[in-house]
């Protein structure tokens, strides 16, 4: 027996009967398998600079087909294709699709037409079983199963000398060569281990989806640089941050210290809530509850008092610096995390995303010449998802839909219950803001908010405020019943799971009853939402941006009307996919659509006073700036 017999027969028998198993399922469907990692040398707003690839080939064996060969690509020795067959025969693997599929792009390679990324299928399989999210990378996955993993010094040395860029010496980039053979190794164990728990199907169109953000991070958002680099450079954006505090604080929340710094004053700001009528809510202690949540709620209820304030609040605390990951092209690009959340939502980081708490900012956002950009948003969708996902439960009749399917179930709900008249319009005095109200109060209450909190977010009385949810239970009867079983299947059974197979555990860290009602309509919105961005990147659309429920989509502008009524048709046929238990179902939600041509610029109502703010202050400096200049030159 050969050296290469043995050490097969040795892996073969070191491997479960589960794992054999999946490995011949696995192989049945793909003949040929490949695990890939590349390093790279990431910088921020750019496409990721190659250094090198490792491609590992499973070959066919006699039983569980181990083994093959390695190839080690340097850049210099990477071509203009993959060194292997990328047809429907041949499954790629990797550990975080999108920065693998990033590299693709970057060397202007196809992407493969089978991915399996085991990074959100670690994700499902221990989502809600309490694993921290920063243990959740390759060596937190090999250490969950019990794995030998590289030396954490060893990791953070290669990474730290990558990131230092090139040039490399020889032996440096053999190092390099030598640790990303290693990170193939421990994706191949990680496989092993992971491949059992796997549904390949359903793996499959989540690796199509990760691939589908690669696309996405690799084109990036246009953004006005006539603008940012001044708000980027850090002595101008501090001298904006002081500059603005009393244009903004029309109550004189903030007050100057000695030093002339700004500081806000707990008590300006309770005093304004009275004058105001607004009954903040508070902690145990009785202090004013100042959490970012609890901003980012009461100012979705007071729009006009609060929204300043908190996007004013959120500049001075953590907006310090504006660190928007920017190109040199003038593109937004980032890595957009996706499946981080336990509903399986993307999560990019805040500070280097253009769609970030600070909503001001995403006025930066503007199309370049000849091309148009287009936000397409689900209608409603936490609505519309939870009336489908409890229509038929108890019986026939099923409000929620209806009034879903009357165009604006917010408006009309406030109808039904009396808040508002019969021939009330959004374009009437008054009406825009009740109906805000009356969305706050439907979401709420349809994740179990409790008669204080909701009294506390419409301003109305605690009696008031416990009609309307009894009203809400009364109204929406199938929806509640609905919500009550699942709470109780989910903690029976202990897991809670997606038509589209993505899953959560209750019972080990997860027993919050508001969490495991929200769970199921934000994870459904999050599959419908997946499905409609691989079918519109399979249609040859230019999807640049992921944003919650919508998407923003670029094209030439005469081409934007057919490309936005070719993706809305695609939202819409996705959301009927998933929402209908047959095929005959005709439940689907609806989309709303905002085109922004060159030159003009991406908004947002909420941000509209704050960027005027922004604008008026750097002319203003540019005035300042312009007439020093003519000084020194006199």
């Amino acid at each position: 027996m050969t050296k290469a017999e043995t050490n097969l027969l040795d892996q073969l028998f070191a491997l479960d009967l589960q794992t054999r198993e999946a490995l011949d399922r696995l192989f049945a469907r793909f003949p040929r398998v490949i695990l890939e990692d590349f390093e790279f040398i990431p910088a921020l707003g750019e496409r990721p600079d190659v250094v090198c690839g490792v491609f590992h080939d499973l070959s066919t064996g006699q039983t569980i087909r181990l083994g093959g060969q390695t190839a080690q690509l340097a850049r210099d020795q990477l071509t203009d294709r993959p060194p292997y067959d990328i047809g429907p025969d041949t499954l790629a693997v990797c550990f975080v699709a999108n920065a693998e599929m990033a590299c693709h792009l970057s060397l202007g390679w196809p992407i493969p037409k089978n991915i399996l990324d085991l990074s959100p299928e670690f994700k499902c399989h221990v989502s809600g079983k309490g694993i921290p999210r920063k243990t959740q990378g390759l060596i937190g996955a090999l250490q969950y199963f019990g794995l030998d993993t590289i030396a954490p010094k060893r990791k953070d040395a290669m990474r730290e000398r990558i990131m230092k860029g090139w040039p490399f010496t020889a032996e440096e980039l053999k190092q390099i060569l030598d640790y990303c053979a290693e990170d193939v190794e421990m994706l191949r164990l990680l496989l092993f281990k992971l491949l059992p728990h796997i549904d390949l199907p359903l793996a499959l169109h989540r690796g199509e989806a990760v691939c589908a953000l690669a696309h996405s991070e690799h084109i990036g958002v246009p953004i006005d640089m006539g603008i940012f680099p001044e708000l980027a450079d850090k002595k101008c954006w501090r001298e904006m941050r002081d500059s603005m505090v009393p244009l903004v604080d029309v109550h004189g929340i903030y007050v100057r210290d000695k030093l002339g710094a700004w500081h806000w004053n707990n008590a300006r700001f309770e005093e304004m809530t009275v004058a105001e009528g607004i009954s903040w809510p508070r902690k145990e202690n009785g202090k004013l509850d100042l959490r970012r949540k609890t901003f980012d709620s009461m100012a979705k209820a007071y729009p006009q008092q609060i929204e300043p304030l908190r996007q004013l609040r959120y500049i001075r605390d953590k907006l310090r610096s504006i660190q928007l990951s920017v190109g040199h092209d003038g593109r937004n690009r980032t890595v957009l995390w996706p499946f981080s959340s336990k509903t399986s939502r993307t999560q990019p980081k805040a500070k280097h995303w253009i769609f970030s708490p600070s909503v001001w900012l995403r006025f930066l956002i503007k199309p370049e010449p000849g091309k148009a950009l287009a936000y397409i948003d689900y209608s409603s969708m936490e609505f519309g998802a939870a009336a489908a996902l409890s229509d038929k439960h108890v019986g026939p009749n099923n409000l929620m839909l209806d009034l879903y399917e009357s165009d604006d179930p917010y408006l009309n709900f406030g109808k039904t219950v009396g808040q508002l008249t019969r021939d009330a319009t959004r374009d009437m005095l008054g009406v825009e803001a009740k109906r805000d109200q009356l969305k706050v109060m439907c979401l709420g209450t349809q994740y179990n908010m409790r008669a204080l909190t909701l009294s506390t977010r419409l301003g109305v009385t605690y009696l008031e405020a416990h009609e309307m949810l009894q009203l809400h239970r009364g109204l929406f009867s199938q929806y509640w019943h609905w919500s009550e079983d699942w709470l109780h299947h989910s903690l029976n059974t202990g897991m809670m799971r997606t038509v589209y197979g993505w899953q959560c555990a209750t019972g080990v860290t997860e027993f919050s009853e508001n969490t495991i009602r929200n769970w199921p309509i934000q994870s459904t919105c999050a599959d419908i939402f997946r499905l409609a961005y691989v079918w519109g990147t399979r249609h040859g659309l230019t999807l640049i941006a992921p944003v919650h429920d919508a998407v923003l989509l670029e094209a030439p502008e005469d081409r934007i009307e057919a490309d936005v009524a070719l993706m809305r048709e695609i939202m819409r046929r996705a959301s009927r996919v998933i929402l209908n238990p047959t095929a005959d179902g005709t439940i689907e939600l609806r989309t709303d659509v905002k085109i922004v041509r060159y030159p003009d610029r991406f908004t947002d109502s909420r941000g509209t006073e704050l960027w005027e703010t922004v604008m008026k202050l750097l002319a203003e400096r540019r005035a300042r700036m312009a007439e020093t200049l003519k000084e020194k030159s006199a």
